[in-house]
This record gives C-alpha cells, sequence and structure tokens, in this order.
C-alpha cells in the first residue's frame, strides 16, 4: 500500500472520527432542552444554574488533581480574559437560557439559539479574519431554512407564541454569548488544549455564581429534589456541560469557527425527535423536510472544507 493511500485513509477516518465527535456534543446539548424543562419544575432558572455548574466544577477539578499534567499551565495573563470567557459564554448564556424557556415556547427558544452559527459566521470574519466562500454561505443559509422550518412547523400543534419579550431578549443575549464564546475561545487555544480552556473558563466564570447562592430558595428547592430532577441536573453537568464543552473546544483546535458552528443547526432537529420519545410530541412532514434541509447543508459546508483541504 502506498504512502499516499495510508495518508488518504488515515484522513478519511480522522474526518468520520471528528463528525462523530461532533454529533455525541451536539447530542448532548439537544438532550439539554427537554432536561432543562425538567429541571425548571423543581428549580428556578437561577437555582438550576448553580446546581448544573456546581456539579461541573466538582468535576472539573477532580480531573484537575487526577490529571494534572494533561492541563496547560494558566498564564496570569490570561486570568481576566479566561474568566469573562466563562463568565459570559458559560454563566450568561444559562442564565439567559433557563430564564427564558420558563416562558417561551421551545420552538421560540430553539429558532433564536439557531441564530448561532450565523453570529459566529459574522464575528468570524471580523475578528478571526476567516475567509467565508459563496458554497460556504449557501450550506449555512439552507441549514437554518431547515431549522426555521423545524422551530415553526415541525411538530403537530406546536406554538410559536412569546410571552414576555424580555424572555426572547434573554435567549437572544444567550445566543449572541454563545458566540462570543467560540470567538473568544478559537485565539485563546492558542495557548491552551481544548480541555484546559474549558475548565479554566468554567471553573473562573462559575465564581460569579457564588453571591447568587446565597439565597433562602437553594437549600430548600435542592432538599426536595426528586430522582428525577437529580437526574436532569445530573445529565446537564456531566454530559451536556463537561463533555459537550470540551469536545466543542477540541474541534476548534481542528476546525474553523464557522466549520463546526454549523454543526449547531442539528441541536432543534435532535431536540424534537427526543421530544417525541420523552413527552410523545408528534413530529410532521415539514420536520422530515426540515431535517433533510440541515443534513443538506451540513454536507454542502463539508464537502467544500474537505476539497478545499485536498486543494492545499
Amino acid at each position: 500500500m502506498s504512502n499516499k493511500t495510508k495518508n488518504e485513509k488515515y484522513r478519511n477516518f480522522s474526518e468520520w472520527k471528528f463528525i462523530l465527535m461532533m454529533i455525541s456534543a451536539i447530542t448532548f446539548w439537544a438532550f439539554a432542552f427537554p432536561f432543562i424543562k425538567i429541571g425548571l419544575e423543581e428549580l428556578s432558572f437561577i437555582n438550576l444554574t448553580i446546581m448544573r455548574f456546581f456539579i461541573v466544577s466538582c468535576i472539573l477539578l477532580a480531573i484537575i488533581v487526577l490529571q494534572s499534567k494533561k492541563f496547560s499551565k494558566l498564564q496570569k495573563k490570561d486570568v481576566v480574559p479566561i474568566f469573562l470567557l466563562g463568565f459570559f459564554g458559560v454563566i450568561v448564556y444559562h442564565l439567559g437560557l433557563n430564564y427564558g424557556e420558563q416562558l417561551v415556547s421551545p420552538s421560540v427558544a430553539s429558532l433564536i439559539i439557531a441564530t448561532i452559527p450565523i453570529q459566529i459566521l459574522i464575528l468570524s470574519v471580523i475578528f478571526l479574519k476567516e475567509k467565508i466562500t459563496t458554497t460556504k454561505l449557501i450550506g449555512i443559509i439552507v441549514a437554518l431554512t431547515g431549522v426555521i422550518i423545524i422551530s415553526i412547523w415541525g411538530t403537530k400543534g406546536a406554538t410559536f407564541e412569546i410571552k414576555y419579550v424580555t424572555a426572547a431578549v434573554a435567549i437572544f443575549i444567550a445566543a449572541f454569548v454563545g458566540a462570543f464564546y467560540t470567538i473568544g475561545g478559537k485565539k485563546l487555544l492558542k495557548r491552551y488544549s481544548g480541555l484546559s480552556l474549558t475548565a479554566y473558563a468554567i471553573l473562573l466564570g462559575s465564581i460569579a455564581l457564588l453571591p447568587l447562592a446565597i439565597n433562602n430558595s437553594l437549600i430548600e428547592q435542592v432538599s426536595k429534589l426528586s430522582i428525577k430532577g437529580w437526574f436532569a441536573i445530573t445529565f446537564l453537568g456531566i454530559f451536556s456541560t463537561v463533555i459537550g464543552y470540551v469536545i466543542w473546544y477540541v474541534a476548534l483546535e481542528k476546525k474553523t469557527a464557522s466549520e463546526i458552528s454549523v454543526y449547531l443547526y442539528l441541536t432543534p432537529v435532535l431536540s424534537t425527535i427526543i421530544s417525541f420519545f420523552l413527552f410523545n410530541d408528534k413530529i410532521t412532514f415539514m420536520f422530515i423536510l426540515g431535517g433533510f434541509l440541515v443534513i443538506s447543508g451540513l454536507i454542502i459546508v463539508n464537502i467544500k472544507s474537505k476539497i478545499d483541504k485536498q486543494k492545499t
């Protein structure tokens, strides 16, 4: 077997490995929407955020202690930037999303969050000087069209309503800081591994939750948590946060911000499927059409990226 053939096989394997890795992260995030809904049945949006990141912080601290050699050394000059990254990109994101999900329908929430790839696209051109080709832009638009179809007509009897404008604004702010988390992290990944940056950003950002933890309702609500409630926040902490965020930054080490952000369009597709099994939501033909457009958009972006790499 020639070296060229070996390299092609290795590249194809790596590409499939990357795709599986991204699908895993997006699946964990898709599960987050119904589990947030379950968590909010027993906890306030602030207490849900606090408990989620209490679990996350314990896990990350344990990993740092047990696997310290795998972590890049935290540089003094980066403490404030990483704190801001974690505070806005993680804590503010989740507070905004948790607050918004109490007051708007899931279709509205998923549609607003689906603007993250577009925001990442714009920010990556401005701050990272990434080049956006016409083909990549077409792929992103096709995928976004699929998301809109799924969000509005994806489930039978789905409601598209906003109870309070502040809730929609809160989710939009969450989407914006989510995009900021990706763009800001891309530059810091030049000095830190994906695992290191995820851990430092979340741990430093979580410090901002301490003042919010001083409230009487936290202990009262946590003491009454059901097994279902504990399962929801544990899943949100371990899978949707620790594993999901680490995979995201590891992926960001290998691809451009605009390339990996397109995978976020899969979230409403998977969330709707999960809701079908958990809440018996009915799936319509429009959902199938929307899902087809999302996957087509992903294929367009990835095929174009692969062709560009082969040329270089």
